[in-house]
């Protein structure tokens, strides 16, 4: 062999060992996040560096039960996490910020409270525009005070029939408005029509009807899936306040009630009742938008506003009221 040839073939062969090399040391020098049940402690580390666009390497491994690895309004397949194992993922972030990482099984009463920070710094060429406070803030609603309908249909609207009978209204472009929809209670607009020459039963129709105009079978079919993941365990897959976790939350909730100095302390509550008409149909969009975005106040509802996106909320949100319209499937 000649002298060049074997020159050739070393310098190759440390070149590919090097590829292989560095990725396998920085795997190596990866740090293992543990995951634990909330009330074993969590997320450990529970807070993680990273730049912007330089890769981030992630490993995992679960403590007692599975879990699951995502970061909210990213992109990314969740990451299961098994007992025992080792699970790896790689990020790369192109904008600083701070991100919430949540855990997306649901690993006991307590699942809520999984959660971890992930600071991002760095620049970025075209820094994003500050964002606008939701709707909640600038109208001024208050998602305490109760904000149940005077007057319900004696049946489940449905929205087939209203989008027939939207069509012969002269206010069309006002009624099928986003604004209109999102800043109105279902009985609002429900007495908004009170002049239209309907009966009472075809004014609940054509609520419907604008409710489902404003979202898309692509929007509804995600705020489902959402609702699935997040909101069933809870508030149950028909929305009636009866999940797997709900008679949990409810015990938990009694054995925390006590008296500190003189007031009652804020405690866990039944989770509410989506399939309730009063409920649902006396609240706007735009109320419901910032009970998710903040969670309830002392009421085991967590906040969603750093994990979902504004257009995920908003899907939800529609899917939501599917538990007191009939929309077409």
């Amino acid at each position: 062999m000649k002298r060049s040839e074997l020159l050739t073939r070393i310098v190759i062969t440390i070149f590919s060992l090097g590829v292989v090399a560095l990725p396998l040391a920085l795997w190596a020098q990866t740090p293992l996040i543990h995951a634990r049940i909330a009330e074993g402690g969590g997320w450990n580390p529970d807070v993680i560096q990273a730049k912007v666009g330089e890769p981030l390497y992630l490993k995992f491994t679960s403590d007692d039960v599975m879990h699951g690895f995502a970061v909210g309004q990213m992109d990314m397949q969740p990451v299961d996490i098994e007992p025992g194992k080792v699970s790896e993922t790689t990020l790369t972030f192109n904008k600083p910020g701070i991100y919430t990482f949540f855990c997306t099984r649901w690993c006991g009463l307590n699942h809520w409270r999984m959660r971890g920070t992930l600071e991002v710094t760095g620049s970025e060429t075209n820094p994003p525009e500050p964002a606008s406070p939701p709707l909640y803030v600038t109208l001024d609603l208050n998602l305490d005070a109760p904000h149940l309908a005077e007057v319900v249909p004696t049946e489940k609207a449905s929205a087939r029939r209203g989008a027939e009978l939207l069509r012969q209204l002269n206010n069309l472009p006002t009624y099928q408005s986003p604004d209109y929809y999102r800043l109105r209670s279902s009985v609002q607009v429900f007495q908004d029509l009170s002049g239209s020459g309907l009966t009472d039963s075809q004014r609940w129709d054509v609520v419907a009807g604008i409710w489902q105009s404003n979202t898309t079978p692509e929007g509804f079919a995600e705020g489902k899936e959402l609702y699935a993941q997040n909101c069933a365990a809870c508030h149950g897959e028909f929305g009636g306040g009866d999940g797997v976790f709900a008679d949990d939350l409810a015990a938990a909730g009694t054995a925390s009630m006590q008296t500190m100095n003189g007031d009652m302390a804020m405690s866990m509550q039944t989770p509410a009742n989506f399939s309730d008409p009063q409920r649902m149909l006396g609240a706007s969009p735009a109320l419901l938008q910032g009970k998710i975005l903040r969670g309830g106040m002392g009421t085991g509802m967590p906040m969603w506003g750093s994990i979902f996106t504004h257009e995920q909320i908003w899907n939800l949100i529609a899917y939501m009221y599917s538990f007191q319209f009939d929309y077409p499937r």
